[in-house]
């Protein structure tokens, strides 16, 4: 994924990734234009920085403190609610071990370009099926390291012509490299939930830990 930095003489430094509009304009017709006279792309930068390979190392280490995360909750909290109308620790974690089912079937799998509504009903059914099976933590554990490395495995074998490429959406239309790096938003904000649930169980987060102890 080529990713330039540029810089604009007001001191605004910001990503532009080749395939997207800045000014209105696309990448090569904004280098070619009178708009980029006022800005610098900084050489050195004007590389490949964020790819497959760094997306799936990102990817592991989000994964690997979902698994912290699962291991230091006890199993007899697995059942606890933050609210009667939420999911349960359970529930939340069988939903993030899973939670990558529908992006392999629909890059790797099926190696879709146009994506339907339909289509998505029936990933995210399969997903729901699998984490329906999940039903203790030691079953949880396991998904997350297994089904989480495997997901690495195939991400990182992505080239930067597969992420460049669009799907079309029901709502529009993103390139592979976005939608993938949701699956990592999306495992975050679970987590993020999760740590609160800890502290509400009295349990200190194994990041707050680590700092804590430096």
């Amino acid at each position: 994924m080529q990713v330039a930095l540029i810089w604009h003489p007001s001191g605004v430094v910001s990503s532009f990734l080749p395939g997207r509009s800045l000014l209105g304009l696309d990448y090569a017709t904004f280098r070619s234009s009178a708009a980029f006279l006022r800005f610098k792309v900084i050489p050195e930068l004007d590389m490949l920085i964020y790819g497959a390979k760094q997306m799936a190392e990102s990817w592991r280490t989000v994964r690997k403190n979902t698994v912290q995360i699962a291991e230091d909750i006890p199993a007899d909290k697995y059942g606890f609610q933050a609210t009667p109308d939420t999911m349960s620790v359970m529930q939340i974690l069988a939903h993030m071990a899973t939670s990558t089912h529908w992006a392999e079937q629909l890059h790797f799998v099926d190696k879709k370009s146009d994506v339907t509504g339909p289509d998505f009903g029936r990933y995210m059914g399969e997903g729901g099926a699998i984490a329906a099976t999940l039903t203790s933590k030691d079953l949880i554990v396991d998904a997350l390291i297994t089904r989480g490395e495997g997901f690495a495995l195939q991400l990182e074998a992505m080239t930067d012509a597969q992420l460049d490429a669009i799907v079309t959406l029901p709502g529009g239309s993103k390139s592979r490299f976005e939608m993938l790096l949701g699956i990592k938003e999306h495992e975050m904000h679970h987590r993020a939930q999760l740590m609160v649930i800890e502290r509400m169980l009295g349990i200190v987060p194994h990041l707050t830990r680590a700092r804590q102890s430096r």
